[in-house]
């Protein structure tokens, strides 16, 4: 159990500080490739770039001790599920481009059962110590 939540922890981290970073370097690059045309304003893409890095480094502190660290874990899950709603909504309403999808499955999707595997040892774990509190 703490093997693999430390695992996908350590993956997840380094996953995030790569995918920040290419983003911070080669802002329009995720653009061009899904032919999208850049944001006029590639700052703001680097900030997203930063905040998925910072989320890497809080990534790899909560592999240490996954259960003890769940707080990370769960605002890193909170951001993987509001991201993904997030691009429906500007998909449906034509803001983004269905190509903008792949993104998500990379950044947000892939990530769930892990971090909810986390959120559920997390559960268990203090539904059993208050059972005998």
């Amino acid at each position: 159990m703490m093997p693999f939540m430390s695992w996908s922890l350590k993956v997840a981290a380094l996953y995030n500080i790569m995918w920040g970073a290419w983003v911070i370097l080669f802002p329009n690059a995720a653009f061009e490739l899904m032919q999208i045309e850049p944001p006029r304003y590639p700052q703001i893409w680097q900030c997203v770039g930063m905040i998925v890095g910072v989320y890497g480094i809080g990534y790899y502190l909560a592999s240490k001790d996954p259960l003890r660290h769940w707080p990370i874990t769960f605002v890193g899950l909170l951001g993987k599920v509001l991201g993904p709603i997030g691009f429906l909504h500007s998909y449906l309403v034509g803001q983004l481009p269905g190509s903008f999808f792949t993104l998500i499955i990379f950044n947000d999707l892939i990530w769930w059962p892990s971090f909810v595997y986390i959120m559920l040892q997390v559960y268990k774990r203090k539904e059993g110590n208050e059972r005998y509190s």
